[in-house]
């Protein structure tokens, strides 16, 4: 189901450019205005992003939005049937509510470590953290279940790149640099130590560095109701379809908006966006990285399996990934942004690969 939203879509034209996406080469929507450019004279097949969009729908998707160097060209919502009283309705638990034109605020999971990420980087940019000291030095000693000289070697850019050594409980497992593992725990105390280093809770910040800089005006933190206090995981970041595509386009401009610098921190996004450590090459600051060599397990799983996270896609594609298969893709040789809320897709794991080999054909006109 398409809805009509009041956000004002303008269709203009489409002119190509180099693999390289400048801020300046960029179209950046307002709060009211959003250009649009036709698919057809963009030089796509009409019919084949039809029919990537109908197997969207297909994959229980809610909402998906594409946009190519700003402006929109394709964005389609739908509502999905809810599970049966008998099963676990985890994407109406993780909805937190609807904006003004009825799209669904879904907590993305796992997308939100990509939002940290950034984060991150606009407070290395001020000087308030710094990546290689010790974890230690923001949260103090014992703040893991790890030994004092143990955990004297775990830095802030450790926890961005899953490399600490830890357990999920905190508890010493290897050192630092020399195990790689996907640890929400371990990962959720990059939030405190951005808290402690500039004395504000994460909402506060956010809304001042990122939400209210770029209109994202749906997007905030919240409080799990299915969760303790005390859980790793009791913090959600909540967005939009629309709000996440434009995290993605900020992103596309290496953290700028129009021409304002918001990171502050020129190396930050390509250091992001690469390879964080030797082990896991499709991973940099908690964020995924396609083209690469070897691709790091799930949860609790530090074994690797050979080739890129995505082979139907572009070898430069990056991605902000949650469970129920949530995404913000970024494609910067293509100029690509898509963002996809949503149910877990029937097809499971293996929705990038169908996913992507659709578009890329589809986008081949």
């Amino acid at each position: 189901m398409l809805r009509i939203s009041s956000l004002i879509r303008l269709t203009v034209g489409f002119s190509c450019l180099g693999d390289f996406v400048h801020a300046a080469d960029l179209y950046f929507p307002t709060d009211t205005v959003w250009e649009t450019i036709d698919p057809g004279s963009a030089g796509w097949d009409v019919n084949g992003l039809e029919e990537l969009l109908e197997f969207a729908r297909e994959q229980r998707s809610t909402g998906i939005v594409i946009l190519q160097n700003g402006r929109i060209l394709a964005e389609r919502y739908w509502e999905i049937k809810r599970r049966s009283k008998d099963s676990i309705d985890r994407l109406g638990m993780m909805t937190s509510g609807f904006t003004s034109d009825g799209q669904s605020i879904e907590d993305v999971a796992s997308v939100q470590k990509s939002v940290v990420a950034f984060l991150a980087g606009v407070a290395e940019g001020k000087g308030l953290i710094d990546l290689q000291e010790p974890v230690s030095k923001y949260l103090g000693e014992g703040w893991s279940k790890s030994s004092p000289e143990q955990e004297i070697a775990i830095t802030v850019k450790h926890l961005l790149s899953m490399s600490t050594g830890l357990s999920e409980s905190l508890e010493h497992m290897g050192d630092a640099d020399k195990i790689w593992m996907y640890n929400t725990p371990a990962y959720s105390q990059s939030i405190r130590v951005l808290e402690v280093a500039t004395g504000e809770n994460l909402n506060d910040l956010t809304a001042k560095w990122l939400t209210t800089q770029i209109g994202m005006h749906d997007s905030k933190w919240w409080d799990r109701p299915w969760t303790n206090s005390s859980a790793s995981s009791s913090v959600g970041f909540t967005t939009s379809a629309l709000d996440l595509a434009r995290f993605g386009l900020m992103i596309l401009a290496e953290g700028k908006w129009n021409d304002e610098d918001l990171l502050g921190n020129p190396t930050f996004i390509r250091r992001a966006l690469s390879p964080s450590q030797s082990i896991n090459e499709s991973y940099g600051y908690l964020w995924w990285l396609n083209g690469g060599e070897t691709v790091g397990g799930g949860r609790n799983n530090t074994k690797m399996r050979r080739g890129p996270l995505i082979p139907s896609a572009p070898k430069d594609l990056v991605a902000a990934q949650g469970l129920l298969n949530r995404k913000c893709y970024v494609v910067p040789s293509l100029a690509l942004v898509v963002s996809r809320l949503g149910d877990e897709p029937p097809v499971g794991r293996n929705f990038n690969e169908k996913f992507w080999g659709m578009l890329i054909k589809a986008s081949r006109g």
